[in-house]
């Protein structure tokens, strides 16, 4: 450690102490985005940011290590020091593995920020918001599946911003959204989503690394808090067959890395969108390798019993099937929203991916998200005109007709799809991603041999 880096931690040490802190938790992810980590008294906190805390990788998935292995250590982000509000004795910290001081080449936020690296020999960074929505359930053994929505009271048909309903849970909600802003993440907006007891947290956009960090102790967060309630915060992207899934749309831009300018729109675009010409050239890239990006942003069992055409109460699922994008179109995988001047000259112009959900890993999606829209604008593709109509009223012959492709319709065919593509061993390297492939593979087939509840109630006295 340099003098530099010895008065830095002594002072975030000094810092942290005064805010009451006693533990950090510096913290990676496995492979599915879950949190690891190790608890370290704060007088030790020198000796973690220099990764002392070793982590033997064969105990998790898709850490590429045997027993015989040397371990992998953790070494912290010094500029992603997270007082916890909820739990103000304790900080967490998200960092990148190493091996023997080299980055660890199965990690998943090394992944992503080789990418963003990429982006940058390009004189682009990439920005990232993401809209976060969750079940908040209450364990129920006489409900369908033993879960039911938190509140009894929250049973309206159609709930969707409803004012009552979110009252009704507005102790919780505000509870929620303190803790965000007190982490400075500055919440501008949440509401009560369509299913009862569905909820939508929508705060500031970020560099992707970021928001990856944010989204992971988001969920972190919600399942905390929600415990606390006597609740379950649910990630499951579709826990009630008969409501609306949760999504967790990405919703991108990119900016000049001297300046920070957002450099994704055009006020003069011809296709009516607002985009720049690079903005088009990424969207491109994300429709070339559509398929095998869902891999990674939808990667359950259950991601696929949200990504269906209908089914909800409001009787689209407002989830996209159709590999195509359009303005201000919801039945698109790819929006483009319709920004008020006041956002123009704030945010800027972004699109959306809404073909994302909550059980995803962010690292490995806005990874696989960046790089194929970086392979769009480094190979000037064009994604074609936008399309200006309700894509679930398009019999077959009229999508054959203009060209447009559905999604994967289950995690097989997405994980099929990922393996046929470079494009994730391109991101990945080797040895990620076919651990990838085989966890997903087998996650699959772990499903797919399950005789469920309804194959016994259709078929058990049927013949």
């Amino acid at each position: 450690m340099g003098s530099g880096d010895a008065a830095f931690a002594a002072e975030a040490k000094a810092a942290l102490i005064d805010k009451g802190v006693k533990y950090c938790l510096p913290f990676y992810v496995d492979v599915n985005g879950v949190p690891k980590t190790k608890t370290v008294p704060i007088n030790h906190f020198d000796r973690m940011m220099t990764g002392s805390e070793l982590f033997t990788g064969a105990a998790l998935e898709g850490l590429g290590q045997g027993p015989q292995d040397d371990e992998l250590a953790l070494h912290p982000d010094s500029s992603h020091i997270v007082p916890l509000p909820w739990r103000p004795e304790v900080a967490l910290i998200p960092g990148n593995l190493k091996y023997r001081n080299d980055p660890w080449p199965m990690c998943s936020r090394t992944i992503l920020k080789q990418q963003m690296e990429r982006a940058e020999k390009l004189g682009l960074t990439f920005n990232l918001g993401i809209e976060c929505e969750v079940y908040v359930v209450r364990r129920d053994d006489a409900a369908e599946n033993g879960i039911a929505p938190n509140k009894v009271e929250d049973d309206m048909a159609r709930a969707a911003y409803d004012l009552s309903s979110t009252l009704l849970n507005f102790e919780f909600l505000d509870e929620v959204v303190s803790h965000m802003n007190a982490m400075g993440w500055d919440v501008y907006s949440f509401d009560h989503e369509d299913a009862n007891g569905q909820f939508e947290f929508d705060f500031a956009y970020d560099n992707a690394i970021t928001t990856a960090d944010r989204f992971v102790i988001w969920r972190l967060m919600m399942k905390e808090i929600a415990r606390k309630h006597g609740w379950e915060a649910t990630m499951m992207p579709k826990p009630f067959a008969d409501r609306t899934g949760s999504g967790a749309h990405f919703n991108m831009s990119i900016a000049d890395l001297e300046t920070g300018r957002n450099v994704s729109g055009d006020d003069a675009d011809p296709r009516g969108c607002g985009l720049s010409k690079r903005a088009y050239q990424f969207i491109a890239g994300v429709k070339k390798h559509a398929p095998a990006i869902v891999a990674t942003t939808c990667p359950t069992v259950n991601s696929y019993k949200r990504l269906i055409k209908t089914g909800s109460m409001t009787g689209y699922t407002w989830a996209p099937i159709f590999i195509s994008y359009g303005g201000n179109n919801r039945t698109h995988m790819l929006r483009v929203p319709k920004l008020s001047d006041t956002q123009k000259s704030t945010a800027g112009a972004r699109w959306e991916c809404r073909a994302v959900d909550t059980s995803m890993n962010p690292y490995l999606a806005a990874a696989m998200m960046l790089a194929a829209g970086l392979e769009g604008i480094e190979q000037e593709m064009d994604p074609g005109d936008p399309i200006a109509v309700n894509m679930y009223e398009l019999d077959n012959a009229e999508l054959d007709r203009m060209g447009v492709k559905l999604l994967p319709r289950t995690l097989l065919e997405s994980i099929e799809a990922f393996e046929r593509d470079p494009l994730g061993r391109e991101v990945m390297g080797e040895d990620l991603f076919k651990s990838y492939v085989d966890i997903k593979t087998q996650e699959w087939w772990d499903f797919h041999n399950h005789v469920s509840a309804w194959e016994v109630d259709t078929y058990l006295t049927k013949f």
